[in-house]
């Protein structure tokens, strides 16, 4: 039996609190889409029309919300209603299917330059994959 993730930093603490809140497929459309995609691809990726250029880094405290699209994909909410898409560089086996990860930082923002790592939905088990994060595209999301 793998010990549980435990955070040791606030900014920790609250991004795993902010980013469980976003896993419940009820609310997140569901994995089922995510899993039958090609490639960890998902084939409903909602369009997002960029607003502005990319940056490195979002500050952690605007973040309120993120919504895992597939294994390359996750938009997270910041602000009011501001998004910004992150594509990953690669491949993250098993993000699209979780839809819950983790990440620690020492500073108030996360960055491209971040790790996430993957955690089952269901707290059973340990860690699953750790990937890098890429750019944050300010998006408008096409509904």
């Amino acid at each position: 039996m793998t010990a549980p993730f435990r955070c040791t930093s606030l900014a920790c603490a609250a991004a795993v609190l902010a980013l469980a809140a976003c896993t419940n497929p009820a609310t997140s459309g569901g994995a089922q889409s995510a899993r039958s995609s090609l490639n960890g691809h998902a084939a409903n990726l909602p369009v997002a029309t960029p607003v502005g250029p990319s940056v490195s880094c979002i500050p952690l405290a605007s973040v309120r919300e993120s919504r895992v699209r597939d294994d390359w994909t996750i938009d997270f909410k910041a602000g009011g209603k501001r998004w910004y898409r992150t594509v990953l560089p690669y491949r993250c086996n098993g993000l699209g299917f979780e839809r819950a990860f983790s990440y620690a930082t020492s500073i108030s923002q996360l960055c491209s330059a971040d790790i996430i790592t993957v955690f089952p939905q269901s707290g059973i088990g340990g860690p699953r994959a750790s990937c890098g994060l890429g750019q944050f595209q300010p998006v408008e999301l096409v509904k």
